[in-house]
């Protein structure tokens, strides 16, 4: 049986971090400038140690360039083309988050040059990071048809018209106002706030907050969360 294993080939694992952010108006993605190359842009990533679990490595990388903790972390895909890193064969496991921005502005380590990017305006990005992208975005927007996840982007407290921006950006298209609304005031997830949203407007739009116990109880469930 060791003899079988010692006939196998040794391989890296890396992980790569596909880190997704809202600042109001248009959906985001963090990535980091490469030293190798100046205008190389890619993910956030980093080596699997001997004593760690998958998700554990993910949740360092995560740390170490934002400062954050208990996000919203979800394994995307095995990446292994023979061919994808030109140094060494390496199968990279991609992870995607979402992280509110405002939070991480105030713990972003200084240590990488890491930048926002629109996701409908990417740079260049190295190895295949560009189709980790691309596949994370058909997830988020899965996911966020069916299920909750959206308000993981947003502050604690919001409006509905700040959460249909959001909606908005994430497909890239612009949602009927009545019909958002009407369908995220059925899922019965949000609580109203006594408080307005002051100059914007002359009547002002309430403050929501989510409701974190029926969230958490519902986080998994298939609610058709968007209209049509």
């Amino acid at each position: 049986m060791l003899d079988q294993y010692k006939q196998q080939h040794p391989y890296l694992v890396a992980l790569d971090s596909i880190i997704f952010g809202f600042d109001g108006e248009s959906l985001k993605v963090l990535l980091v400038k490469r030293g190798v190359e100046e205008k190389t842009w890619s993910l956030m990533g980093g080596w699997l140690q001997p004593d760690e679990s998958l998700e554990q490595a993910a949740s360092r990388i995560l740390f170490d360039l934002t400062g954050l903790t208990n996000v919203y972390l979800e394994q995307l895909h095995a990446f292994g083309n023979p061919d994808r890193d030109p140094i060494v064969r390496t199968v990279s496991v991609a992870y995607f988050s979402l992280v509110k921005i405002a939070d991480y502005e105030s713990k972003i380590s200084g240590t990488f040059q890491a930048q926002w990017f629109s996701i409908y305006d990417l740079p260049p990005l190295l190895f295949d990071h560009g189709d980790m992208v691309d596949l994370a975005i058909k997830r988020l927007r899965y996911k966020a048809a069916q299920h909750p996840i959206g308000f993981e982007l947003l502050n604690e407290k919001f409006t509905i018209p700040q959460l249909k921006k959001l909606y908005d950006a994430i497909y890239n298209t612009e949602f009927d106002k009545r019909n958002f609304s009407r369908k995220i005031l059925s899922t019965n997830l949000l609580i109203k706030l006594a408080e307005k949203q002051k100059g914007f407007s002359k009547r002002g739009a309430f403050y929501y907050k989510v409701d974190t116990e029926k969230y958490h109880l519902v986080a998994d469930s298939f609610l058709n969360f968007i209209p049509g």
